[in-house]
């Protein structure tokens, strides 16, 4: 493989919360820089899937198992229990059916870690009370009618959805867009309001 490559401090938390030696798959990987890092610091047996064919070309050029393919109809061609952990990082609003991707990530892997922009953000409500419309952020900056986030959601919302379905939420924590962690951390509502996204580590019951 190729020299390593620096990592977003985001991608970072994902990788601390996934055990040395397992095997990964990374929906959405984009260049692969998170399966490149995996593989170097914790060597892990880790690949990915991604949509756009360019990416797909960047990481396989960096020599990343990484192949061309769509959450909302991919999982599905892999048998039960095939990974260790299966990450979905900032693609959980961009998908079709996100309810069924989370299902089928937690049929082929022992744990989910899937992380979102929290729309539940301070910022973003007082876009919408002030102005009346979709708000622009660094994380949602493009206009409603051009976003692929589809289904945007809050850190409440995705709370709810774990008890709907009966996931265990094993580890979460609230960053800010960069990825550093915010102090919010033991409380869901401040989590849900200053918290520009979450991170949650999961498993069935």
């Amino acid at each position: 493989m190729s020299r390593p490559r620096k990592i977003r401090v985001d991608l970072k938390l994902i990788a601390d919360l996934v055990a040395p030696g397992s095997r990964v798959l990374d929906i959405g990987c984009a260049d692969g820089t998170l399966i490149d890092h995996l593989y170097r610091e914790k060597g892990c047996d880790a690949r990915g899937i991604e949509l756009d064919m360019q990416e797909v070309q960047r990481a396989v050029a960096h020599g990343m198992p990484v192949m061309q393919g769509d959450a909302d109809t991919e999982l599905v061609t892999y048998p039960d229990g095939a990974f260790d952990y299966v990450i979905l990082s900032r693609t959980l609003q961009a998908v079709e059916k996100p309810r069924e991707v989370l299902a089928q990530m937690l049929r082929i892997g022992t744990h989910a870690i899937v992380s979102f922009p929290n729309f539940g953000h301070w910022t973003l409500r007082l876009q919408l009370l002030l102005n009346g419309r979709m708000p622009m952020t660094a994380g949602w900056n493009r206009m409603w009618y051009e976003t692929p986030n589809i289904h945007p959601c809050t850190i409440s919302d995705f709370f709810a959805l774990c008890d709907k379905d009966g996931y265990i939420v094993e580890d979460w924590l609230a960053a800010d867009e960069e990825g550093a962690r915010t102090p919010w951390r033991r409380s869901r509502k401040l989590a849900n309001l200053f918290g520009e996204q979450g991170l949650f580590l999961l498993r069935k019951a």
